[in-house]
């Protein structure tokens, strides 16, 4: 375990007002939880009782890891194959205390949060994986400076990985295959992690994958705008012009003062 890990864990176990008041956030975190989901399957439903009124009840239920046996305080949600469907989870900013998020292998859609390092500060582990989750790859997951594994392969995910992840150095695991993501790798990315990290993303591109094609410069026509000479003052300069020049082509002493330089003056 790394010295940043162990200092999370001291640090969540030695606040202790987050640690008092955190009991009834956790138990509407997994509350808000079940409303915002679609259980097919009924395994929340069948149970995440809430009407039991025994110390820690949150902890039996189904995919609820606790700190301690004895306190209904969240440390994981492993909730992957058990089919449920929906958008992303709400009112898991009030699992406060909670570090690892397991949501693998359902029918989740729709984008994740754009604020989800507020929601889930702590987490070191968010596994996402084999859903139907679309958008982009929220850039604000780089704030999740705890992170050690972060798996989001076979997904929908477009666009960019966001080059902000190389401030992810914690990051023991990394997946985001099979997605439809495009655009070059972050350097740190590419150093750590294989090619069968990033396969089957078509745009993806770099190292350790095939070089990204040289961009290409889209060039734009111009328009050019002709005025027509459609009044006096306009035919009047034309004429100026033209007329100045002939006289400087061939009389180019009556323009030239000094008399050195009439010297050089060559006529035809």
């Amino acid at each position: 375990m790394d010295d940043d890990t162990k200092f999370l864990l001291l640090f969540l176990l030695l606040n202790s007002s987050t640690l008092c008041f955190s009991t009834e956030q956790d138990i509407q975190c997994l509350k808000s939880m079940k409303q915002s989901v679609t259980d097919p399957n009924g395994v929340l439903k069948s149970s995440w009782n809430f009407e039991n009124n025994i110390v820690a009840f949150i902890c039996r239920f189904t995919g609820v890891e606790c700190w301690h046996p004895d306190e209904d305080r969240v440390l994981s949600l492993r909730l992957g194959n058990l089919g449920l469907e929906g958008p992303f989870p709400r009112g898991l900013q009030y699992c406060t205390s909670m570090m690892n998020l397991d949501l693998s292998n359902d029918n989740f859609e729709g984008p994740i949060p754009a604020n989800i390092s507020r929601e889930v500060p702590y987490l070191t582990s968010l596994d996402l994986s084999y859903n139907s989750f679309s958008g982009s790859i929220p850039q604000n997951i780089s704030n999740m400076t705890y992170l050690n594994i972060l798996s989001l392969q076979h997904n929908q995910f477009r666009g960019e990985i966001p080059r902000q992840f190389n401030l992810l150095t914690l990051l023991s695991e990394f997946n985001v295959a099979e997605n439809l993501l495009s655009g070059p790798i972050p350097s740190l990315l590419a150093i750590r992690f294989s090619a069968p990290n990033f396969a089957g993303n078509q745009g993806l591109c770099d190292s350790p994958l095939d070089d990204c094609p040289p961009s290409r410069r889209r060039w734009r026509p111009v328009r050019i705008r002709l005025y027509r000479l459609n009044d006096q003052s306009s035919i009047g300069a034309a004429v100026g012009f033209v007329v100045g020049f002939v006289v400087a082509f061939y009389f180019p002493h009556c323009f030239v003062c000094s008399e050195r330089l009439r010297a050089y003056i060559v006529h035809i």
